[in-house]
């Protein structure tokens, strides 16, 4: 599976568990080539998502919620991720 793919099927468990307003994700695997994350052929990616489902929880709780909506892909697909998680009155 690509990268491409692989941002799709995150974009659609994402959306499924915490509908957010907005929601990007860059793949920045090209940045670790040569990690040994990378040689196992699982990606680094970087989301930003706005979503209500934030509204009043830590940092740490937001990543949680993340984490959990992704849960399947790691460590298969996901090796990294670089989450900033807002609700929707910081965004």
């Amino acid at each position: 599976m690509n990268n491409q793919e692989r941002i799709t099927l995150f974009k659609v468990a994402l959306e499924k568990q915490l509908n957010p307003t907005q929601l990007e994700i860059e793949d920045e695997s090209h940045l670790h080539a040569g990690h040994a994350g990378a040689a196992g052929g699982a990606g680094h990616f970087r989301i930003t998502l706005t979503a209500a489902s934030f509204n009043g929880l830590s940092r740490v709780a937001r990543h949680r919620l993340v984490y959990d909506a992704l849960k399947d892909y790691i460590p298969q697909e996901i090796h990294a991720l670089a989450i900033q998680a807002l609700a929707p009155n910081e965004g």
